[in-house]
């Protein structure tokens, strides 16, 4: 098992390397083994939405923080490469919430500004940095903004600009890149790697998106996958299902990964 240090480092410089970072998104132990397993694999990030679908919850902070990051430990503990967890908008105290993270094992997350506020989402950003200087662990802070998402501004010209002003302030508090999550055209990665930086956005891939070698090499930082992961595994549960319930029989060359 490697160091937390040594994991740490290893995310920072994944994120700072010319090579885009892929993370597929897991949700559990076993997803986060059959993932590992790969050679591919370099480092995995959580999904929140998927690991309170696992436990019953609704998206959104409805999950207990102590469940959440009994998830994650569980997932950090499946694998020795950097895991970095989906911490929605900290849970109401940014920098408690990724002090307990790294209690966990986590050396990076993610963390939304969910539109509030700017100030206000630039000091939760300062006290996630600080929480995790405070530990002595490197760490990977993906600061989320969600202009895009959440459709804050009228026009994409002012989303962009407000992604851009928020996330070069989270830069400037210690951010290790910004994640600007929506259905962006090749325009709008444009746009945003211009105002933030080479090797400084992140983005969420969702059916329609510009594909990796595309986010390469226009300069994109690290692409995730979120929910979808989970999403494209239950639809195989169930189409099998399905198919048993219809007389068919079980797939002769499925490996074991559990």
């Amino acid at each position: 098992m490697t160091s937390i240090t040594e994991r740490g480092a290893e995310l920072r410089r994944l994120h700072d390397a010319p090579e885009l970072l892929q993370v597929v998104n897991v949700w559990d132990a076993i997803s986060a083994k059959a993932v590992a397993a790969l050679p591919e694999t370099r480092a995995l990030a959580t999904a929140s939405h998927s690991i309170a679908a696992t436990l019953g919850y609704e998206d959104g902070e409805n999950i207990p923080l102590d469940l959440m990051l009994d998830m994650v430990g569980r997932i950090v503990a499946a694998t020795d490469l950097p895991v970095s967890a989906d911490l929605e908008g900290g849970y109401g105290d940014p920098g408690e919430t990724i002090r307990r993270a790294i209690g966990v094992g986590a050396v990076g997350a993610n963390l939304e500004d969910q539109v509030r506020p700017f100030e206000e989402a630039v000091a939760h950003v300062r006290a996630a940095v600080a929480a995790a200087d405070k530990e002595g662990v490197p760490f990977a802070l993906n600061a989320r903004t969600d202009v895009w998402l959440r459709n804050a501004l009228p026009t994409a010209a002012e989303k962009t600009a407000e992604a851009v002003r928020r996330g070069r302030a989270f830069l400037d508090e210690g951010a290790t890149c910004v994640f600007v999550p929506g259905r962006l055209d090749e325009e709008t990665v444009r746009e945003l790697v211009a105002g933030l930086g080479v090797r400084k956005l992140s983005v969420i891939a969702v059916p329609g998106s510009l594909p990796p070698a595309r986010l390469h090499e226009l300069g994109v930082a690290r692409v995730s996958y979120g929910p979808w992961t989970q999403r494209v595994a239950l639809a195989a549960l169930q189409r099998t299902a399905s198919e048993l319930y219809a007389g068919g029989e079980l797939p002769a060359d499925v490996p074991v990964l559990n």
